[in-house]
């Protein structure tokens, strides 16, 4: 009877480590790389910290220059909106985003989205992503270019964008710095 209710007990914490680790979102723990991309002109990145966690961008090592200020921010949208899912799951972009709220760039790092080849990874996703502001809409067909089939992969990508970025700029920006 012991050997039946420690075998019990060991199927149920199994599963139930495993539904936990299920809704846990896993990033990639190194995005060095992709920082550079989004912050081309900084010389060292935070670790990841904070609520919500971000990395600080710098134009000056804070490690040198204890009065250092960060010049932007970088985040991973399904960390900060881990419910929006694209047609087969969430998009993981990293996002960096200036002080005055304008995106500098994206990458997406990960997508399992069956036509993600031609909507998330194209370069021209991305690409027209820089320089957009906040406050901006984020609609597919309006400020976002919607792709025919693959509508709810990039509405899941404008959406996680839009809040997280929004997010963000909450948390961190000087609302009077946010432009338009």
């Amino acid at each position: 009877m012991f050997k039946h209710a420690v075998s019990v007990a060991l199927v149920v914490c199994t599963v139930g480590a495993t539904v936990v680790l299920a809704q846990k979102v896993f990033v990639n723990p190194h995005p060095d790389d992709h920082l550079k991309v989004l912050f081309p002109k900084a010389v060292a990145f935070s670790a990841k910290a904070g609520d919500p966690p971000v990395y600080k961008a710098y134009a000056v090592d804070p490690k040198g220059n204890a009065n250092a200020q960060p010049i932007g921010y970088a985040f991973w949208t399904p960390e900060l909106v881990p419910n929006e899912h694209g047609y087969h799951g969430p998009i993981h972009m990293i996002v960096g985003m200036d002080l005055t709220g304008i995106i500098t760039g994206a990458v997406v790092d990960y997508h399992s989205e069956p036509y993600g080849y031609f909507s998330v990874e194209p370069p021209e996703f991305v690409a027209q992503l820089k320089g957009k502001s906040v406050r901006d809409a984020f609609r597919p067909g309006a400020d976002i270019a919607a792709v025919s089939r693959a509508s709810i992969t990039i509405n899941s990508a404008a959406r996680a964008l839009r809040d997280s970025s929004r997010i963000v700029a909450r948390a961190y920006l000087d609302p009077a710095a946010v432009k338009r």
